[in-house]
């Protein structure tokens, strides 16, 4: 297949994808695409705790030995950060401030609200406030009994983070549970915090799922196979507004490395767009790994850049079954975002892209260009398929 490539930023770095085929205009429509798997692995989830708080990172290599491999390696050797893990009392309560952070520059939280898989001495479901900045640098957790589960608690509670770490309160707080917008919004609104409903709370979900492991599931009211209260929705896809269509898409793929330097260039050189921590996030792909991603064209980039930047990006994938492309924003929403022509070759190639993004721990992004073949980009998002959190 005919290759063509396009240049991202004007600073050498290219797309690598297949020609397009024309689309209606005002709407991405078909198009035929080319995807090479990445030449990577990632290994299982591994989230170390450290000392004197933990701090989640996902072990994700391409070098991670294939299971033959590991059946004939040793067991690890144990290592204090286990024995720090092995202490962790899950009665104690988190506060902290990394010592050498910026509290000033701390400007947005993430927030859960919810019951845990814990009960009372009443027999009653315990709930926790778990509050963190997306460094981690801000780390605050607080249990609560059920019969004091309100706005006016959680107002008072997210104050006591700024007072208690010393910290300005955020400009925003993001949270991931539709059930607790009400709740929430109405908290953050009496502190003068914007509430923003988003699941690019990626450093919160981890946390999460690292305190499962350290906390919640060695406290002595631990209730094994307790599924969450509030589970994470996940609606059917709904049409896309117009003022969010572009005129062409294709996909495209980005060396590991030249994804790190858009991370890092993202702020100076775009507009629009959201990177996230991949140094935190433990990625440790091969450089020449390619990443996976989405590229749009649209006459009106600038506008659409900014109206896309309103929506708290954090997922794209491939429905097959209908052949088109779903775009997941918000907390729950669900948008087919452009389709394409249905048949073998296609389905498998889509299979082959979906594929490419589950070799690189589900790390993808979206571009938006004012020409596929231009040498520049209006908008950059880096995007990450996250399990929902075991609480």
């Amino acid at each position: 297949m005919t290759t063509a490539t396009a240049i991202v930023a004007g600073h050498g770095i290219s797309f690598r994808r297949s020609l397009h085929l024309p689309n209606p205009p005002g709407k991405p429509g078909s198009a035929s695409f080319s995807v090479a798997r990445p030449h990577a692995h990632y290994g299982r989830l591994a989230v170390p705790a450290t000392s004197p708080s933990p701090r989640p990172r996902r072990s994700i290599s391409s070098e991670s030995p294939t299971a033959d491999t590991v059946e004939d390696e040793e067991e690890p050797p144990v290592t204090s950060e286990t024995n720090e893990e092995d202490d962790v009392d899950p009665l104690a309560e988190v506060c902290y401030l990394d010592p050498d952070a910026d509290a000033e520059g701390i400007r947005e939280w993430e927030v859960d609200f919810c019951s845990r898989p814990i009960l009372d001495a009443r027999g009653k479901k315990v709930w926790e406030l778990v509050v963190c900045d997306a460094t981690l640098s801000l780390q605050f957790t607080r249990f609560f009994p059920n019969t004091s589960i309100n706005s006016v608690t959680l107002r008072d509670a997210l104050a006591s983070v700024a007072s208690s770490l010393g910290v300005p309160l955020p400009d925003r707080a993001r949270f991931f549970r539709s059930q607790m917008q009400t709740i929430i919004s109405r908290a953050c609104n009496e502190l003068g915090v914007k509430a923003v409903p988003s699941r690019r709370c990626v450093s919160l979900l981890l946390w999460l799922e690292e305190r499962y492991e350290t906390v919640y599931s060695r406290h002595p009211g631990f209730q094994q196979g307790t599924k969450p209260l509030l589970t994470l929705d996940n609606p059917f896809a709904s049409n896309l507004p117009d003022n969010l269509f572009g005129d062409k898409w294709a996909f495209v793929q980005l060396p590991f490395s030249d994804v790190r330097e858009e991370v890092e260039l993202l702020e100076r050189r775009y507009a629009f767009g959201a990177g996230l921590d991949l140094d935190l996030l433990g990625f440790e792909l091969d450089e020449t790994t390619l990443v996976p991603g989405v590229a749009v064209e649209s006459s009106r980039a600038r506008p659409l850049a900014a109206w896309m930047n309103g929506l708290e990006i954090c997922s794209m994938e491939v429905d097959t079954g209908r052949a088109n492309l779903v775009l997941s924003a918000g907390v729950s929403t669900r948008y087919v975002y452009a389709g394409y022509q249905k048949s073998a070759a296609t389905t498998q190639e889509a299979e082959a892209w979906e594929a490419a993004k589950k070799a690189c721990g589900g790390l993808h992004f979206l571009a938006i260009q004012e020409n596929l073949n231009s040498d520049s980009c209006v908008g950059f998002w880096l995007l990450l398929d996250l399990p929902p959190p075991p609480v």
